[in-house]
C-alpha cells in the first residue's frame, strides 16, 4: 500500500537528503518549507504521516502541533530537529507527537521509525472501518421489519439507546432480542467500547457468578488462576445480560447490587471493584408472573424494567416474512457465490401461512436450507419443508405456480377426485378472502379426517404443530374432538 507523507522543514538540503534515505519506500512525499504552508497543503491532500522540524519560521513545530490537534485529529507526526533538548521533546510528545528523532538522525532508525508508525495507522485504519462496519451492520435503519408492531419497538430501542440507564429487551426466542440489544449499544455514547453478552441460561449456577465476576486462584476446584470476568471485560462498554429470566435467585441478589451501586468483589476476593458499564437485560420469560411465583426477585425486577423494548414475534409481524425471507435468501446466495434466487407463489404462500414458532431464528435456518436445496432458479414449497418431517422428499412433485386459495375445480381432477400434483390453481376473476379460504379447507380437512388432526394435517400437507395452531386461530376446536 502507498502511503502519503508530508515532509515540514524550512532547509531544502535536509528534505532532499530526507527523500533519498526513503526513495525506496513505498511512499509518495509532499513538501513544505513551514508550518503555514503544511497547512494549507493539509486542506487540499489527504496524507498518512506528518515528518516535521521543530524550529522554522512563520510558524514552529509545536504551533503545528497544536494546529494538527485542532484541524486534524488522529494524524501521526514524527518530529525531527537539529535543537533536540529533553524539553522540547517532551513537549513535542505532549502535544501528540508520536515519535521523535534529533539531526543528524540515523538511516536506519529514519526508516524504522517510519516503518513501525506507518504499520500502526493501517491497523488503526482497519480498525476504524471494521467498527464501521459493524457500527452499519447495527445501525437500526437497518434491522429488517416494516411492520407496525416492528417499527414501534424499533423507535423505543432508538430512544432508549443514547440513555445510560438499564434496559429491557423482551420477546420469544429468535425475535433478535440480541440483535437489538448491540444496536442499542452501538447507538449510544459506549459505542467506542465493547459489547459483551452473556447467556445467563447456558452456563450451570456455579460457572455463571465466577464468569460474570471473575474468580481469584482457589476460587472453585480447578481455578488454577486468576480470571477477569465479563463485567471487567465491558469496562467502559455495554454488558448485555440474556435470559436474566433464568438466572438463580442467589446470583439475582448480586446482580442487583452490580446494577445499583455499581461494584462487585471477584469470587474468592476481598477487593471491591468499580464497574463502569451500561447493562441491557433480555428474557424470553414473563418476569411479574416469576415474581409472584417466588423465582425473581421483586427488587430486581422493578430495577430492570424501567426501560422496556418489546420484540413483537413474527406471528405478528406477518408484513415482514417475505421482507426477511428475501433477505436471507440474497444473503445465502451472495456468500455461496450464486445468482440470487426468486420465490415461486407456492413457496410465498408457504411462507406466508407458516406460524413461525422459531421466530426470526427459525426463517433464516429455513431459508438457509431452501437456498442449499434448491435445484432451479427459484425456491419452491418444497425446498422449505415446512410440511410433516423437516427434510424435503426429492421424488416430491414440484410446482412453482401455486396461488393460495384458489379452487381446485378450475383445473384436471384425477380419478379419485383430488387434483392431480403440479396442477396450478386459478385464482378467480373477483378474487377470494384467503382467510375465508383457509379457514374452509381446514374445516373440510377437519371433517374428512374425523377430527382427526394427524390425518386432517397429511390432507393439509402440514404439520400436526401448525394444523393445531390454524385450528386456535379460526376457533375449530370444535370440528376437532378429542382423539
Amino acid at each position: 500500500m502507498t502511503h502519503r507523507i508530508l515532509l515540514v522543514e524550512d532547509e531544502v538540503n535536509y528534505r532532499q537528503v530526507l527523500a533519498m534515505m526513503i526513495a525506496d519506500l513505498d511512499v509518495v512525499l509532499l513538501e513544505a518549507g513551514d508550518g503555514v504552508e503544511a497547512l494549507e497543503k493539509l486542506a487540499r491532500e489527504e496524507v498518512d504521516l506528518v515528518i516535521t522540524d521543530l524550529n522554522m519560521p512563520r510558524m514552529d513545530g509545536l504551533k503545528l502541533l497544536s494546529e494538527l490537534n485542532a484541524k486534524h485529529s488522529g494524524l501521526p507526526v514524527v518530529v525531527i530537529t537539529a535543537y533536540g533538548t529533553v524539553d522540547s521533546a517532551v513537549d513535542a510528545m505532549r502535544l501528540g507527537a508520536i515519535d521523535y528523532l534529533q539531526k543528524p538522525f540515523d538511516e536506519a532508525r529514519l526508516r524504522m521509525t517510519l516503518q513501525r508508525v506507518l504499520r500502526v495507522t493501517d491497523l488503526m485504519a482497519e480498525n476504524k472501518r471494521l467498527r464501521d462496519a459493524v457500527e452499519k451492520r447495527f445501525d437500526f435503519s437497518l434491522i429488517i421489519g416494516e411492520s407496525e408492531a416492528m417499527v414501534a419497538a424499533l423507535r423505543i430501542a432508538g430512544q432508549v439507546a443514547a440513555s445510560e440507564a438499564t434496559v429491557l429487551v423482551e420477546g420469544d426466542s429468535g425475535t433478535g432480542k440480541e440483535l437489538v440489544a448491540r444496536a442499542i449499544h452501538y447507538n449510544s455514547r459506549r459505542s467506542s467500547g465493547p459489547f459483551v453478552a452473556v447467556n445467563c441460561a447456558s452456563l450451570p449456577d456455579t460457572l455463571l457468578e465466577a464468569e460474570l465476576f471473575g474468580a481469584e486462584v482457589g476460587a472453585y476446584t480447578g481455578a488454577t488462576r486468576k480470571r477477569k470476568g465479563r463485567v471487567e471485560l465491558a469496562q467502559g462498554g455495554t454488558l448485555f445480560l440474556d435470559e436474566i429470566g433464568d438466572m438463580p435467585l442467589l446470583l439475582q441478589a448480586k446482580i442487583l447490587r452490580l446494577i445499583q451501586e455499581k461494584t462487585f468483589t471477584a469470587l474468592g476476593g476481598e477487593q471491591e471493584l468499580r464497574a463502569n458499564v451500561r447493562f441491557v437485560v433480555a428474557t424470553h420469560r414473563n418476569l411479574k408472573s416469576m415474581v409472584d411465583d417466588g423465582r425473581f426477585r421483586e427488587d430486581l425486577y422493578y430495577r430492570v424494567t424501567g426501560l422496556r423494548v418489546r420484540l413483537p414475534p413474527l406471528r405478528e409481524r406477518s408484513d415482514d416474512v417475505l421482507l426477511l425471507a428475501e433477505t436471507f435468501i440474497k444473503l445465502n446466495c451472495q456468500n455461496l457465490g450464486r445468482p440470487v434466487l426468486a420465490l415461486s407463489k407456492g413457496a410465498t404462500a408457504a411462507l406466508k401461512l407458516h406460524p413461525w414458532p422459531g421466530n426470526v431464528r427459525e426463517l433464516a435456518n429455513v431459508m438457509e436450507r431452501a437456498v442449499l436445496l434448491c435445484e432451479g432458479d427459484a425456491i419452491d414449497a418444497i425446498d422449505l419443508a415446512l410440511g410433516e418431517g423437516d427434510a424435503p422428499k426429492a421424488t416430491a412433485p414440484r410446482t412453482n405456480a401455486v396461488v393460495p386459495g384458489a379452487t381446485a375445480s378450475a383445473g384436471p381432477v384425477a380419478a379419485n377426485g383430488a387434483t392431480p400434483p403440479g396442477t396450478p390453481f386459478v385464482l378467480p376473476g373477483d378474487g377470494i378472502n384467503l382467510e375465508d379460504v383457509e379457514r374452509d379447507l381446514v374445516r373440510q380437512a377437519l371433517q374428512r379426517a374425523g377430527g382427526n388432526k394427524s390425518r386432517a394435517a397429511k390432507l393439509l400437507g402440514l404439520s400436526r404443530a401448525t394444523l393445531r395452531y390454524r385450528i386456535e386461530k379460526f376457533a375449530l376446536e370444535h370440528e376437532a374432538p378429542g382423539e
